[in-house]
């Protein structure tokens, strides 16, 4: 709860018995028991919530009695009921202008001020008598009828206007009466069990009905159209539509309400409250038998700053969109309120609703992936910040979570791909002010596909084969190189380096996890198929193909392929392909635990011949002048080539230098 308005007192201990009010701009009618009716000026002092009370005009012979008062501003007259018949009478004058005669015995009105597409008011009423509706315009200083008398159930106690439709509430029931020509009578539901029927119109064209102490809100056709009822703390007795709130006299109570969202927002306790009455936007006067209040508005931004720090940020937004600020200003805050709000919805779980909001607003999809743990690289994610501290997500609610994100960022995808092309830099907004967003499409989108690659593997796997095969997929390689092998995924990170055209890492995977007994990619059939794919083969693919099948022949781990003469194949291999040799040897003293010494002595020499190369190379690069004893550098040069041969290294060295 919050405080909206402020009560003001502006009659006190009035000596007359107040029966009704009306209000219009500054001025305050006040209709009593004996039939005086009382004028006022009410005029607020600047800068405080005073007003300086003038009693303009006292007409003790207005009436015998004063039923009820509507002020019509536009024509400058006022509509009374007065001894059971409609007067009308100059506003400012009082003098009496016409009575509507057919409307003896009247004992209820409702009056509804139009606005044509032209500017003009357009005036009609409806009026109970018995068990009769009759109905008025106004046209040239009196009331005409506007068609035929409606036929009523019973004798109305409550009515209101409801577009081309009036909602009239009878002792026991409420009806729709529709001004179709033929007065269509429609039976909506009981008034409840206190048997008082209250009938509000509504600033949208509908009205609020009461039932007991509940109110519903209908359209034109006596549909409902709130999922929820108000539930008031008592039977309210009067009330009036102030947007965004309604506001409901109750016996101890003015108690003050939202529709949408449905928030009990204030409560005063004022001296038994019974009459309610407007003039206009928040100029409400709420009265007793002797009392009269002027409920003065909190100002907007005060109660945008409560309700922020209640989180209730669909109220706020709806004040927000109220206030007399610039546009450009009002955009702000409206933005930063619904980034606050689409935060809220996902620190409570509401992680579709929240990823909604996002979407509409336009926030930095970074920024909002900032929101899940471990999706962004840890130095990006440490420069956004977030309103408050995010929530732990774990299990099915971080599931629940990942699959709302692949929403808005396929969205988001599909949207950023049509605009890839674009000059002007990508606009998003940050969901926090000074918070850096990222301007780049292409990087947004590296991001992006990046993201949907981690959130599929954590939801649905067989969704990242079809991403990483799109022909305009922007993963980033290292990253989703290091999720694919974390999770084992090594047929989808053939498909990675396959359309990055990294060709040589994606034959290096299938050849590592070819010998890999538990592997989807074991034996050659995956290698084939990769090869084959590649069409026109240059001499890298011609090369691995004759290294790959030779060396698996040779290696492969059967009995038959162990007990092959292995000086045979070595030989073959030295004739033919010289560059297998040295991985055959190392097999079979590594892995086959070859001891013959002229295997091991063959390898020697392997491993001299290519370092004798190798140092050839490393002392042309030397500068003219330098000296040869460089060797710690070219030690490095030769770990690099023999990297788990530290002791082969070292004899090596002693051979070449020493």
């Amino acid at each position: 709860m919050h405080d909206a308005y402020e009560p003001v007192p502006i009659l006190e201990k009035l000596p007359l018995q107040i029966d009704c009010l009306a209000a219009w701009d500054d001025w305050l009618l006040v209709g009593t028991k004996p039939g005086h009716l009382l004028l006022y000026r009410i005029k607020k002092d600047a800068g405080t919530n005073r007003f300086e009370v003038t009693l303009e005009k006292s007409n003790k012979n207005f009436s015998k009695k004063i039923q009820q008062l509507f002020v019509v501003s536009q024509y400058k007259i006022l509509v009374s009921l007065l001894e059971n018949n409609i007067h009308v009478h100059d506003l400012l004058t009082f003098q009496q202008i016409t009575v509507v005669s057919k409307a003896r015995g009247a004992t209820l009105f409702a009056c509804d001020l139009q606005q044509s597409s032209s500017g003009e008011a357009k005036l009609r009423m409806c009026v109970a008598v018995k068990r009769k509706i009759q109905l008025y315009y106004w046209k040239d200083r009196d009331f005409h009828e506007l068609q035929g008398d409606v036929a009523a159930p019973d004798i109305p106690k409550s009515m209101a206007w409801c577009e081309n439709s009036i909602c009239v509430g009878f002792k026991r029931d409420y009806y729709l009466i529709r001004m179709d020509g033929r007065g269509s009578v429609k039976e909506l539901f009981p008034t409840g069990k206190q048997l008082e029927p209250l009938v509000a119109p509504l600033a949208d064209g509908k009205v609020a009905v009461g039932q007991d102490d509940l109110t519903v809100v209908l359209n034109k056709e006596g549909v409902c159209t709130q999922k929820c009822a108000l539930n008031w703390t008592d039977i309210p007795v009067a009330m009036e539509h102030q947007p965004p709130y309604i506001i409901a006299v109750l016996p101890r109570y003015v108690e003050i309400r939202t529709l949408e969202p449905r928030l009990l927002v204030q409560s005063i306790e004022l001296q038994r409250p019974r009459f309610l009455t407007s003039a206009g936007s928040n100029v409400v006067y709420v009265a007793s038998n002797h009392f009269v209040w002027r409920l003065v508005p909190i100002s907007i931004a005060s109660q945008i700053r409560q309700l922020l720090q209640d989180k209730q940020f669909e109220l706020a937004l709806q004040l927000a969109k109220m206030k007399d600020d610039s546009d450009a200003d009002k955009r702000q805050q409206i933005h930063h309120i619904q980034n606050l709000f689409a935060f809220n919805l996902f620190c409570q779980k509401r992680f579709d609703d929240s990823m909604q909001v996002f979407a509409k607003l336009g926030t930095d999809p970074t920024h909002v992936i900032g929101l899940y743990p471990d999706l962004l690289p840890t130095d990006y994610r440490k420069q956004l910040h977030y309103p408050n501290p995010l929530p732990a997500l774990s299990g099915a609610e971080l599931e629940k979570a990942h699959l709302a994100l692949i929403d808005y960022l396929t969205q988001k995808r599909s949207h950023l791909v049509k605009q890839l092309n674009d000059s002007d830099p990508s606009t998003t907004s940050p969901l926090m002010e000074g918070t850096p967003t990222i301007k780049s499409r292409k990087k947004l989108l590296q991001i992006i596909d990046t993201t949907l690659l981690k959130c599929y593997l954590h939801t649905n796997v067989a969704l990242v084969s079809p991403l990483l095969r799109l022909e305009n997929n922007h993963c980033h390689i290292e990253e989703s190189e290091y999720v694919l092998k974390k999770a084992h995924k090594y047929s989808e990170l053939i498909i990675l380096y396959e359309k990055k055209g990294l060709h040589q890492k994606a034959l290096q995977v299938l050849l590592d996890q070819s010998t890999k007994a538990n592997s989807p990619l074991k034996g050659h059939e995956s290698t084939v198929q990769y090869l084959q794919r590649l069409g026109e083969m240059n001499i890298l693919w011609l090369f691995f193909i004759f290294w790959f099948f030779c060396f698996q022949i040779f290696t492969e781990d059967l009995t038959e392929v162990e007990t092959l003469p292995r000086d045979k194949v070595l030989n073959f291999l030295k004739e033919g392909f010289k560059e297998l040799a040295i991985p055959y040897l190392e097999h079979i003293i590594y892995m086959w635990d070859e001891t013959r010494p002229e295997f091991h002595n063959v390898l020697i020499q392997l491993y001299l011949e290519k370092v004798q190369g190798l140092m050839k190379v490393y002392l042309n690069s030397l500068p003219e002048g330098q000296t040869h004893s460089s060797c710690h550098f070219f030690m490095v040069m030769l770990s690099s080539v023999f990297p788990k041969k530290q002791a082969s290294c070292d004899w090596l060295y002693f051979i070449v230098f020493v």
